[in-house]
């Protein structure tokens, strides 16, 4: 069968496309940070069913955000080497179909956040704008990556609340690391698109930094390892966390290394991110077994 004669792709695929969830590091990451919150102020032993409960919120939220984004940037994606074949931006999906199932995607999430307290539930609420607002902030912000992270920082706040109902000052250092790691491997993401998003007139903390770009990221991640320990000196964790903490910081010294090496190849940046998943769960199995 030739090219021409392949079937059209099966529209649950598509979907899945538009989901993102062919790329599961993506989703991930953003799990990554809920769960540190959920284990840690749980002491390592959090209630089976809320991690659960955050797991999956954390999948429907990704997801709601990924179709906002792509609803947002149609236009602009095809003229984007990287993404100029999602869904939306290729027509393959109508904007009609991206609203609903972007509507159906916080209508799951929001069904999840009754389980959590009043809380949790509210910062759920509060997230909301972020995530649609985040898009927008690529055309009007010169770091946009911030907004991101400012996001993904809500996973901390919504997963620490829902296991102790408040938010302490331990909270808010987690918090702090969590929007320091995300502009970190973000920052990292954006690096092989810098051609391509200044031809289109977007912003990006790559094109921010310029030629500081691997050195604003080392600094990202430095002050991620700093809060962190920081953190594990005010909850008394365990060695397990600083045998895990060391392999991240190495994980981290090891990629600023790479980000300063001169023309290295796009499928680099790719691989340091994907990199950074497998150091959040190591930071997440060291926070379990120093809690306990």
């Amino acid at each position: 069968m030739t090219q021409s004669q392949q079937l059209p792709e099966p529209v649950w695929l598509t979907i899945f496309r538009l989901l993102r969830w062919n790329k599961p590091e993506g989703r991930l990451i953003l799990i990554i940070p809920a769960l540190w919150a959920v284990f840690l102020a749980a002491h390592g032993t959090p209630p089976f069913p809320l991690v659960v409960v955050i797991i999956l919120g954390s999948l429907a939220t990704s997801a709601a955000g990924c179709v906002v984004n792509d609803l947002w940037d149609r236009n602009i994606d095809p003229e984007v080497e990287r993404t100029r074949d999602r869904p939306l931006a290729s027509r393959v999906l109508s904007v009609r179909v991206g609203i609903v199932i972007a509507l159906i995607a916080f209508a799951c999430a929001a069904v999840l956040a009754f389980y959590l307290n009043s809380l949790s539930f509210w910062l759920c609420v509060a997230a909301v704008p972020v995530i649609i607002c985040y898009p927008l902030a690529k055309r009007v912000f010169p770091i946009p990556q911030l907004v991101l992270s400012i996001a993904w920082g809500f996973a901390v706040l919504i997963s620490w609340s829902a296991v102790t109902a408040k938010l302490d000052s331990a909270t808010w250092v987690l918090w702090g690391a969590t929007i320091f790691w995300t502009l970190g491997f973000d920052t990292v993401y954006a690096m092989p698109d810098r051609e391509d998003d200044r031809r289109v007139g977007v912003n990006s903390s790559a094109l921010f930094f310029g030629k500081y770009a691997a050195d604003a990221v080392g600094v990202f991640f430095a002050l991620t390892a700093g809060s962190l320990a920081y953190l594990s000196l005010v909850m008394g964790l365990h060695w397990s966390f600083w045998i895990a903490w060391a392999i991240a910081v190495i994980g981290w010294v090891g990629q600023y290394i790479r980000l300063s090496t001169p023309e290295i190849p796009n499928s680099i940046y790719g691989e340091i991110f994907r990199q950074n998943v497998w150091l959040g769960f190591i930071l997440l199995s060291g926070m379990i077994l120093g809690s306990i």
